[in-house]
Formats: C-alpha cells, structure tokens, sequence
C-alpha cells in the first residue's frame, strides 16, 4: 500500500505526535509498505530514528511571511524553495513557541482554509507533488488542523483520507475564543471529507466526536503504541539503596502539570517517611515557559529542596530508557486531559510504577495493562484535580516502595508498535 503521512514539526521541540508519527511510519515501512513521511511546518525532532523525507511542505517561514504579507504569494516558486529548506527553517523557528495567539489564530483560520486561504501556493505545492510524484492509494493527516487541503486531495481520484486526532482540542483552547470558534467550524466543514478518525483512547473520540460533530461510525479508537525495544528487559540502575527517586519526563510546561508534581513534592518533603526522596526532572523547556520553569525553581528553594531535586534537560532516547530505570516512581500530572499518554507506556516498557490522574487516556491505559499484567501492580491513579489526593497516592507509593521490575511480555506487546501498526492498517487498508 501506498501511504502518504503528513506530520507537523513542532519548531525543534520532541513532541508526542512527532515521535508516533514517526514510530508508526517507521513500523509500516518494515511490514512492507510504502510509506512516506512528509514533515509540515518544520522538519520534525525525534529520539530515534528519523524516517521522514528531508523535505518540509508548507514550511513555517512561508506560512508566516504570506500570513504577514499576503503578495508574497505571487512572488516565484524557487523564492518560496530557499525559504522551505530545513537547515534555514530550523533556527528561525526555534521561537515560535513565543508567537502571538491573535497572529496564531489568524494563521489557524487561514490554514484550515487550503487553497483558499493565504498559503495557497503552499498548499498547491503539496497538491501538486502528491498527484504527480506520489499517487498515494491513502492520505494520513497528523491532526485536522493541517487538514484545509483535504477536499482537494480528495479530488485528485481515489486517494482515502484519514486524520489522526491527537491533542487538536488543546491548541484549540489557546486561542483567542473567536479565532477557535471559526477553526472548530472550519474543521466541521471538513468532516464529511474524510474517511476515518484514528483516536487513541474512548474518552477523546467521546469529546472529539461532539466537539467536531463527527458519525460515530467514522471514528476508529486504537489504543496507542510505542518502540518498546530500548525500554524493555532492562535491569534497574545502581543508586543508594536509602534514597527513593520521584520521576517527571515531559516538556516542563504547565499542561504537563509540573507545577502540581513541585507542589505535592513540597508538601511531602518534610515528612518523616519522606526524607530520603528526591525528585529527578526531565524534559523540554521552550522559551514561552522559562517564567514558569523560574517560578518552581524558586518554590523549591524557597522549601529548602535545593540538594533534594535535579533536572536533565531534555535527554535521548538512550538517556531517557536510563532515566526511566533511575527512578522509582513516575508522574505527570497533567493540567488537560491527556488524549494519547505516550510518556506513560514508555514508563511502563520501562518497568517503571506511576502515579497518574484519572483523567483522559491515562484509565483506559491503566485498566486495559493491568487486566492483561497477570495481576503485577503497574501503577495507582489520584484524583485529577485534588492535590491532596496526589500527595496521598505519590506517599502511599513511598511508603509501600513496591520493587520495580521489567515489564510483562504480554503487556509490551500490547503496547507495541508492531501491534499498534497493524491496527492501523486493519482500519485503513
């Protein structure tokens, strides 16, 4: 089968979506299909691996120069070219975490508008690209919102449209309300020219499904999957056998619930059960939360935790396998509801217990893995908006101190990317 997958770079920082994306692609070109990855935006950052062309469509300095300046879009194409090269689009987009909502929702309505919108020209190169080099048999969009070009993919013959529907909402709610009501509108117009919906859990196709008014029998929920090969099997890594090490790896951003982990970590520090825990940081921090990442470092000092915690920066792949062996227990407590909780089957591969709110994707993970665990305890569940219920749950792991040990065979396989793949093309074939 030919698969053409559209995914959007996220200006330098590793995001979920990109590192699914890339999996996913990567596991169907080893079942022997042909599947190319076509970054959007910016050229895309993984920790393995990258499979995606060295071509950006739709790159972020032209989208944003025709957003600003609507007659470059009659300027001539190799203009637009040197503009689209990934080694020039890389360090101008490191910032654009920084840009503003109002010029981003502007940008947002005009995207989802295709060819009719101010990257046009844009959009037509894409077009024209596919229907000539590519003739992919089916289109997979990364999300809707890099979707306007969808109706006109649909016309170039018998090409199936699918759209992956992974965090869309969360964008969504950062912009200005009258920008997002008109790209939830946008987006509903595309509904109907879309074969399929790939959801990674039962309760974002529920919000995602009302949200987007989609048919129930277009929406497909299959349960995320991960390369679980440099996580699994491994043993645990030396470190004092007194001390106890409470683990965060994701960006360190307020969605992401950092500032709910600091806290809980505060109030339990001072607990005689709890003198000899310490907390390890890890993660991406972009330069539209360096107020945020000040804030809890100074809430840390000002508790007198300077010696009990450690941050890592963003780290590898391989560093992050040994990061998730370092520590005891894992917890994100993420701000939203979380749509997919890929950071969380890693931890799992890992062999790692958790500590995770009860919303989102992170039940459906929780009772399906621990079902097929053969009754190993995997990990607890707190109440999402109480950070008392938090404290509680992150003690009860301390005090228990349960051993963690390699995942289950059964369990990494249902979280697989092998096993993740070929749900895919059961429902895309």
């Amino acid at each position: 089968m030919k698969i053409a997958y559209l995914t959007a770079g996220a200006a330098g920082m590793i995001c979920g979506s990109c590192l699914h994306d890339n999996a996913l692609a990567k596991s169907l070109i080893r079942l022997g299909h042909d599947c190319i990855l076509i970054p959007a935006y910016t050229p895309i950052r993984t920790d393995d691996d990258d499979v995606s062309i060295d071509r950006v469509f739709m790159g972020g300095i032209n989208v944003y120069l025709q957003q600003k300046m609507p007659w470059l879009a009659y300027l001539p194409n190799w203009f637009d070219s040197v503009l689209n090269q990934p080694w020039l689009i890389k360090p101008l987009t490191k910032n654009a975490g920084k840009t503003s909502p109002k010029l981003l929702g502007a940008l947002t309505i005009s995207m989802l508008q295709g060819t009719d919108g101010r990257q046009r020209k844009e959009f037509r190169r894409l077009l024209d690209w596919l229907a000539r080099d590519i003739k992919p048999e089916v289109m997979v969009f990364t999300n809707l919102l890099v979707g306007g070009g969808i109706p006109e993919v649909k016309r170039m013959g018998s090409t199936r449209v699918y759209v992956t529907l992974q965090g869309d909402d969360i964008f969504l709610d950062s912009l200005p309300e009258k920008y997002r009501s008109r790209a939830i509108e946008l987006m509903q117009g595309l509904v109907s020219k879309i074969d399929g919906f790939l959801i990674h859990s039962e309760d974002y196709a529920v919000r995602m499904g009302t949200l987007l008014n989609i048919p129930e029998k277009k929406l497909h929920v299959i349960p995320l999957g991960i390369d679980t090969a440099d996580f699994e099997s491994r043993s645990r890594l030396d470190k004092p056998s007194d001390e106890f090490v409470l683990g965060y790896l994701a960006r360190m951003a307020p969605e992401k619930g950092l500032h709910r982990l600091v806290d809980a970590f505060i109030a339990i520090a001072g607990l005689p059960e709890a003198k000899h825990v310490t907390l390890k940081l890890a993660g991406w921090m972009g330069p539209q939360h360096e107020m945020f990442w000040s804030e809890q470092k100074a809430k840390l000092a000002q508790a007198g935790l300077d010696k009990r915690w450690q941050y890592l920066g963003s780290i590898d792949r391989t560093e992050k396998a040994n990061f998730l062996r370092s520590i005891d227990l894992f917890c994100v407590p993420t701000t939203y509801t979380e749509p997919k909780g890929l950071f969380l089957l890693e931890a799992i591969a890992a062999g790692t217990q958790y500590v995770q709110p009860n919303h989102g994707a992170f039940p459906e993970i929780h009772q399906r893995l621990e079902s097929i665990a053969g009754g190993r305890h995997l990990g607890t569940l707190f109440e999402a908006d109480s950070p008392a219920d938090l404290a509680a749950k992150l003690m009860e792991g301390i005090r228990t101190n349960q051993k963690n040990e390699p995942a289950a065979i059964d369990v990494l396989t249902e979280i697989g990317i092998q096993q993740h793949a070929q749900r895919v093309l059961a429902c895309i074939g």
